[in-house]
């Protein structure tokens, strides 16, 4: 039996932003905490989301970091609850879109985030969030639209909470907030999003329709994201990178694969998750050979215009396309954190959706694999 659910309204297009204060309307959200970061706020970004709020000044918390721990979402709740907030607008990327959805969760049901961890059964216990609208200004996690959030814990881990109940009532998807990402983040964020819709097409669960998505949004994505990345004021490549990481986030119902797993370690050192994404992607081809069908390999390779055989060096070619580390030891990854970084991917959430789970061990060649 699988479940299939699309649940979130999705804005999107050029100019988009203009729906947001509609759409917060719709959601029954009255006085908004609007959630965000000082970089966005520095380059006008903030401004232009909430263009459709006017003169209306909203309750902000805007002290979210790339990673962001625990300590961050306990501040942002308190500003919400002095405030008598009674919904969270997110405007960032997945860092600030998680943060707001962390909030959302403890203003809704209070407890501790540790409570609502996917690792230790929390995702049952995660039954209803305030009311919370996503507005992306990368094109990479897709978690406006997805039923996923990660934070670092005060204990160092970083957490994934997975739930339906995560789901945004809406999210607002405006190319033209993009404009000023730069290259690097247009890269590492594309890559990540590349890779849910690779993997998930991979996942064994049964999902027609996401695997549809899927191929349209790898295919997509590696045709725009190398021009985004290279001319960043090209609205029509943003705006089809954009569509691919929507896509590619409808299609994490089907779960995520050993690239994911394996990048949650690292995260902690407080590298870029995306980056890392495309550092690792080329090296879980060969665990795959034996783990998928071939027939599902070449499916992929076509979408790539590649063989199964030649699909490793062509993700290489990819990633190296787009400017990015082409190893854990170019981002300045620790080679003794190697054995640790493994032994936390055996235990992640998404070592339970790969193709067939992989030991400590097998963790632990791929990442020297991808160390080197």
């Amino acid at each position: 039996m699988s479940l299939i659910q699309y649940l979130a309204r999705i804005q999107f297009g050029v100019g988009a932003r203009a729906t947001l204060a509609e759409e917060a309307a719709i959601a029954g959200i009255e006085r908004p905490l609007v959630i965000s970061d000082r970089d966005l706020v520095a380059g006008g970004v903030l401004a232009a989301a909430l263009e459709s709020f006017g003169d209306h000044a909203l309750p902000q918390y805007l002290e979210v970091p790339s990673n962001p721990p625990e300590r961050v979402v306990h501040a942002a709740l308190q500003v919400y609850r002095d405030a008598g907030c009674d919904g969270v607008i997110a405007v960032g990327g997945g860092s600030v879109l998680d943060t707001g959805k962390a909030v959302a969760l403890l203003a809704q049901q209070g407890g501790r985030l540790e409570d609502y961890m996917a690792r230790t059964g929390g995702s049952g216990r995660i039954r209803r969030i305030a009311p919370f609208v996503g507005v992306p200004t990368t094109a990479g996690t897709g978690s406006e639209i997805g039923r996923g959030a990660a934070i670092t814990l005060d204990d160092g881990e970083k957490a994934v909470f997975l739930s339906p109940n995560l789901v945004p009532a809406a999210a607002v998807c405006d190319p033209e907030l993009t404009l000023g990402l730069p290259p690097s983040l247009t890269a590492a964020t594309g890559i990540d999003a590349f890779t849910h819709a690779f993997e998930a097409f991979l996942s064994s669960a049964y999902n027609p329709p996401a695997d549809a998505v899927a191929l349209d949004a790898i295919e997509r994505l590696h045709r725009w994201l190398p021009r985004a990345v290279a001319d960043g004021s090209d609205l029509a490549a943003r705006t089809e990178v954009m569509m691919g990481a929507t896509e590619a986030a409808m299609t994490t119902w089907k779960g995520l694969g050993a690239t994911h797993a394996l990048s949650m370690p690292f995260d902690d050192l407080g590298l870029h998750h995306g980056t890392l994404v495309g550092v690792l992607l080329p090296h879980t081809i060969e665990y795959l050979r034996d783990a998928v069908p071939a027939e599902r390999l070449t499916r992929v390779a076509r979408a790539l215009s590649a063989t199964a055989e030649t699909l490793s060096d062509e993700l290489a070619r990819f990633t190296a396309s787009l400017a990015l580390p082409t190893s854990l030891a170019a981002m300045g990854v620790p080679e003794d954190f190697l054995d640790r970084a493994a032994a936390i991917a055996e235990g992640t959430a998404f070592n339970q959706t790969v193709p067939r789970p992989l030991a400590a061990s097998q963790y632990r060649a791929l990442a020297q694999a991808a160390f080197t």
